[in-house]
């Protein structure tokens, strides 16, 4: 028969196991869920840090970054002071200090911190980034385009970087490198379809009939590749419907574009009454 305190302690470890796997689960999909973050990870470094082994300097990482999204420096800064214990001369922790210092608006202090990093080490390519960061949190955008140009050119794989050369580009309006930076994106991410709704809705914007079309084109593919994207499937309807309404094409284009803007709005119609039903099934009286 097992005892009150072996009962105890199964449940603790079964608690502790299902926290570590959510907040492992949340950090390899990247996922920016920071006060649930914050809610599960402040109560395992505070309560069980001794029990979580060596994916403790992990989950401190991951819980002062969530802290940070939700202005709670106490938090980042005791999570901060840990792993400086552990790691006092780790290049990636004094990152992670620049990322608080950043959070407070001590550009200055924090440029200064990740330039020592970069005399350390030039290749160093997290601290140019924040750097480029800082840029964007001034509002300088044409500086960190420049900035974030000259890095590309020394690493050009860099998929984060071209993402946020390409919201810079669309910040600025200027539609047509905003969709380079996404061509590049979906050259080595086919199957990523918030790019491809990303490039669609460039297209769209930039106007003209071929931009029309490349973007209905592209709002499908985002739909083949996830027929739950809402955005994508606007966007069908959105750019079908203004294709179909163009005086510059023949009549059977304007016949298939109808279809294609009255099988998204069908679809449309259908996520709505199914949200509704939902709604409906779990609202109570007062």
């Amino acid at each position: 028969m097992i005892s009150t305190g072996d009962d105890s302690a199964l449940v603790l470890s079964f608690f502790l196991s299902d926290m570590r796997d959510k907040l492992r689960k949340w950090r390899e999909e990247n996922y920016r869920n920071s006060e649930q973050i914050v809610d599960v990870g402040e109560e395992l470094i505070n309560e069980h840090a001794l029990k979580l082994g060596d994916d403790v300097w992990i989950i401190y990482e991951q819980v002062m970054i969530a802290a940070l999204d939700c202005s709670r420096d106490d938090l980042a800064w005791s999570c901060l002071q840990e792993l400086k214990r552990q790691f006092p001369d780790s290049h990636r922790v004094k990152r992670l200090a620049g990322m608080r210092l950043e959070a407070l608006e001590r550009y200055d202090d924090a440029n200064k911190l990740y330039d020592s990093i970069l005399q350390d080490d030039p290749t160093n390519t997290a601290a140019r980034k924040r750097k480029i960061s800082i840029l964007r949190a001034q509002g300088k955008s044409s500086e960190a385009i420049r900035e974030l140009n000259e890095y590309l050119e020394q690493f050009v794989g860099d998929q984060e970087a071209w993402h946020e050369l390409s919201e810079l580009y669309i910040n600025e309006h200027d539609y047509a490198k905003a969709a380079f930076c996404l061509e590049e994106l979906m050259m080595t991410n086919p199957h990523n379809h918030l790019y491809c709704e990303q490039y669609a809705e460039v297209k769209y914007t930039q106007g003209g009939l071929e931009n029309m079309e490349l973007s209905r084109k592209y709002f499908a593919q985002a739909l083949k590749l996830n027929n739950r994207n809402m955005r994508a499937l606007f966007g069908l309807y959105m750019s079908a419907s203004h294709i179909a309404g163009s005086p510059k094409v023949s009549a059977k284009v304007k016949k298939d574009n109808v279809k294609y803007a009255a099988w998204a709005a069908s679809q449309i119609n259908r996520a709505y009454q199914v949200t509704k039903e939902k709604s409906t099934l779990f609202s109570f009286p007062l």
